[in-house]
């Protein structure tokens, strides 16, 4: 079976998941859409912030990015994780305290004015639309590359995938779903991680590879080689030693 099946089929399947768990999570109700009831356990919010966190902006852009600024594109990701502390802790609580399901419902009854509800309308508006854009446009582009189709088919596709479960299921549908989504892409960051760490050191954990040898200087070379040929390179390295 060819590389190129395997991944459609991984990819179909998954999907398929995401479709099933949106249509068992799905409600009746406005607490049960915006707020899930209230149920969803703590471990499971956690997996589906972190799977937020782990979205197409982070998987596919922030690489990108601190690939090709090196250490200086470190600061976007700083931000990005930050902003995720921030909401976390100054503002979901709020939310849940007054008992009310938007930022803006929340603003505007905080400070008692409707310009204030206003503002956050626009900014919540701005704010969403920039992250979707981004979002979707990471969306086309798996799709394109993996089920070879071109970008716009790939947003369509994805747009009416997320929008089944979002419709059907709310939060309570959007909350699971990322958790499954959680376990998948935890796997598609452990995989490569562990590959390079046991290809460059021997060692199978990334985090200890990175504190007691050399892989810092190895990954440099990245940056001053072809990808493909530094790691086919490392690889011939490594035979010809144990031939020795």
């Amino acid at each position: 079976m060819s590389v190129e099946a395997w991944t459609t089929m991984f990819v179909i399947i998954s999907f398929m998941l995401y479709l099933y768990i949106g249509w068992r999570s799905r409600v009746k109700d406005s607490k049960g859409f915006f707020v899930a009831d209230q149920g969803v356990p703590a471990i499971a919010n956690g997996a589906a912030t972190a799977a937020d966190w782990m979205s197409a902006a982070s998987f596919i852009s922030m690489a990108g990015l601190i690939s090709f600024l090196g250490f200086d594109g470190s600061m976007y990701l700083m931000g990005w994780t930050g902003g995720f502390v921030l909401l976390a802790l100054l503002l979901a609580p709020y939310l849940r305290k007054f008992g009310k399901y938007t930022v803006p419902d929340f603003v505007g009854d905080r400070y008692y004015s409707v310009w204030a509800r206003l503002v956050a309308v626009v900014a919540a508006i701005f704010v969403s639309l920039t992250y979707v854009a981004g979002q979707m446009r990471g969306v086309g582009i798996v799709f394109s590359r993996f089920l070879q189709v071109d970008i716009s088919t790939g947003v369509i596709i994805g747009m009416v995938i997320v929008a089944f479960f979002a419709v059907l299921g709310g939060m309570k549908g959007i909350t699971w779903t990322q958790v499954a989504q959680y376990g998948v892409l935890i796997v598609a960051y452990l995989i490569p991680a562990i590959a390079i760490s046991l290809i460059l050191t021997g060692n199978p954990i990334p985090q200890v590879a990175f504190s007691f040898s050399d892989i810092v200087e190895k990954l440099n070379g990245v940056q001053k080689a072809n990808f493909n040929f530094f790691i086919t390179s490392i690889i011939i390295k490594k035979k010809e030693y144990k031939c020795k």
